[in-house]
């Protein structure tokens, strides 16, 4: 769910993973350490604004987990990545896959690959990785099982068969990182597991770690070394905006207030590509009142002045979202004509009010109250140091307060607010969805029960708590027939949904915030050369990291 224009925004997190595909603006208390500038000439080094500390690094390399460090995707390599700009892939830990029928993906398994500690990789690993998100399902964080029925190897190839015909299976399937067999085979448990010394297929290995800085080594034997240009990884854990300007980044993944007078002013080389990735929204927790009732949602979706909204959070660099689920325009030959305004939804007050008078409440001396005049409250939950959400927070807070509201902000530290999202711990949390390069897939991470967990149980998408059983048929339908017709009338159907049930009030269109800087390497992603995200936190860092050379000079 990218384009490649300047439209803009955001982290996916849990996936390409996260269903919450979570926006990134990178923040942190600690500073580099001294002489960790490496953004000159020639440099060997790459230094990556791609990690987090809350404030200072945690040692937890465990690639399936959500409060890993992020380079566990570069350390540990899937069969493919996927680019979700246009759902193209490009080949790690296979060389090809086909599917003979929409029950069976084959992968060929590349051969030549070994381990970081020179262990062999075959094919048994793989089969060996799938089973274990099998047996500890709090590692899928995708949700492959819901779909897989079997992994089986013979010689080199890996067969998957899918509990039912799927054709949008392999972008899903075949993104999970890959882990040693012999390694993690003796892990009592992996879900609890931090891989403080991570073996992988990677092209970095890791180097000196402590809680404010770590680096990433070339690895010699990677099995395409020759692609790799940087010779060293360093990854602050304080990335603000001042540390990206002042000390010499190559690539960070951030928001950058007035990016050209800062970013690209700063120094002679420095660009900047802003693509669209998902779509930033508020969710409800549907286990609450009010929320769980779908005309009190539509007040609240009503009440938005979107565009105000997009202007705050992120200096006009993101357009305002419509309610129907799509990223526009890269996704408009999916719409339907059945909802007005392409799902575009415009303030309109009275509209509001009535919605919220048929869900109890009323406006009384400036207060939304209920029946017994309790005016209605609501706590937002938005990661501390994503300034771009809390700026969009804040104008979400002085809109809703003019109707009657009052509304707290809560921020924890990143870690905090991932695991309280998961719970279910929230009134209404900023998130995001979408950005995979598949329609359906936005909406299955957001609206299956096959995600579906009770308060106080972590769920890996789906984290308002969705269940219609109407909507699950609708996307195992989607999922499993192959008439492109019928796919975009199902579509058409989810986008009503998202437009009349409200599981999520849709606010901008996220952005993936690409800063590069040519002195030292060239070749990264841009608007005429879109090969991948500019999301050094997911595997999209292996394919660039493999495609870029080093600078002239």
């Amino acid at each position: 769910m990218i384009d490649g224009t300047r439209r803009t925004r955001t982290r996916l997190t849990s996936a390409l993973g996260l269903g919450l595909v979570a926006v990134l603006s990178l923040s942190a208390c600690a500073a580099p350490e001294p002489g960790s500038k490496t953004g000159t000439a020639g440099s060997s080094s790459l230094m990556l604004a791609a990690d987090n500390g809350s404030p200072t690094f945690v040692k937890n390399f465990n690639p399936f987990v959500i409060e890993k460090r992020t380079t566990a995707t570069i350390i540990n390599e899937p069969l493919m990545v996927v680019n979700a700009l246009d759902g193209k892939s490009t080949n790690f830990l296979q060389t090809n896959y086909t599917q003979p029928d929409a029950k069976t993906i084959v992968s060929d398994i590349r051969e030549g690959v070994t381990w970081s500690d020179g262990e062999e990789f075959t094919a048994d690993d793989v089969v060996f990785t799938y089973n274990l998100l099998k047996e500890f399902p709090a590692l899928d964080s995708t949700g492959v099982w819901s779909r897989l029925e079997s992994v089986n190897a013979e010689g080199q190839k890996v067969t998957f068969t899918l509990h039912a015909e799927d054709s949008s299976a392999p972008i899903i399937v075949l993104a999970v990182p890959i882990v040693a067999e012999h390694l993690w085979a003796d892990v009592a448990d992996p879900a609890t597991f931090t891989n403080e010394s991570p073996i992988g297929t990677g092209p970095y290995t890791l180097g000196d770690f402590n809680a404010n800085q770590y680096k990433l080594e070339k690895n010699p034997d990677y099995w395409q070394a020759d692609k790799v240009a940087a010779e060293q990884l360093v990854l602050p854990a304080a990335n603000s905006q001042l540390d990206i300007v002042n000390n010499g980044y190559d690539w960070a993944y951030a928001f950058m207030s007035d990016v050209e007078n800062t970013w690209v002013a700063a120094d002679e080389g420095n660009q900047f590509w802003f693509p669209a990735g998902g779509t930033v929204a508020i969710a409800p927790n549907l286990t609450k009142a009010p929320y769980d009732d779908p005309n009190f949602r539509k007040g609240m979706s009503l009440a938005l002045e979107r565009d105000s909204i997009a202007d705050n959070a992120s200096e006009g660099t993101v357009d305002a979202a419509g309610q129907q689920g799509l990223l526009l325009p890269t996704q408009a030959e999916w719409l339907t004509d059945a909802i007005p305004d392409e799902g575009m939804v415009t303030q309109d007050t009275a509209a509001a009010e009535a919605a919220f008078a048929e869900a109890g409440y009323t406006i009384q001396d400036g207060k939304l109250v209920d029946a017994d005049g309790n005016q209605a409250t609501m706590t937002i939950t938005t990661p501390n140091g994503w300034t771009d959400w809390l700026r969009a927070v804040q104008e979400i807070q002085k809109q809703y307060t003019a109707i009657g509201i009052d509304v707290k902000i809560n921020q924890p530290q990143p870690a905090a607010y991932f695991q309280a999202v998961q719970n279910g711990d929230f009134d209404v949390a900023m998130t995001s969805f979408g950005g995979n390069g598949s329609v359906y897939q936005g909406y299955y991470n957001l609206l299956s029960s096959d995600f579906l967990q009770p308060v106080g149980t972590s769920a890996s998408s789906n984290y308002q708590r969705y269940s219609n059983p109407e909507v699950d048929a609708m996307l195992t339908e989607f999922r499993t027939t192959v008439d492109e017709a019928r796919q975009k009338e199902l579509a058409g159907e989810l986008q009503e949904v998202m437009y009349n049930d409200v599981p999520v009030i849709s606010v901008y269109y996220a952005g993936l915030w690409g800063l590069f800087s040519d002195k030292s390497f060239t070749g990264w992603p841009d608007a005429d050369n879109p090969y991948m995200t500019p999301t050094p936190y997911t595997s999209a860092a292996l394919v660039i990291l493999t495609t870029i050379t080093k600078a002239d000079g």
